[in-house]
């Protein structure tokens, strides 16, 4: 079953649950706030997705502006990053999707649909 990681007062995760829904995908709700991810959780999701680091940091968020992070990151190693990231759920970009072969972070339908083209195939 596939994993839906998301605050429940964040209109773009309203909107990617409504995406999924629509389109029948089944999955597991988890809340960012009260469940962070860990630091393995993070790690295996970064390698599975091939994506930066970065991408999974909320660049908009209160808190990553309040710790600066725009400017401590570039210096950050990857372990440190990931350290960070599984402190507070409200560091992590949001929504987090995750199935047996797919991570993906944030909603662009775009990419969504595109997943969703690719398992259909």
């Amino acid at each position: 079953m596939a994993l839906f990681i998301c605050y429940s007062k964040c209109s773009t995760c309203k909107k990617a649950e409504k995406w999924l829904q629509e389109n029948n995908i089944s999955y597991t709700v988890r809340p960012i706030k009260e469940e962070n991810p860990t630091k393995e959780e993070l790690a295996l999701w970064h390698e599975k997705s091939g994506l930066d680091i970065k991408r999974f940091f909320n660049t908009s968020g209160n808190l990553y502006k309040e710790m600066k992070l725009k400017d401590k990151l570039p210096e950050m190693s990857l372990e440190e990053k990931l350290d960070l990231l599984s402190t507070d759920g409200m560091l992590v970009k949001r929504p987090i999707f995750v199935d047996q072969d797919t991570v993906l972070v944030g909603f662009k339908q775009a990419e969504w649909d595109a997943w969703k083209e690719s398992r259909n195939q």
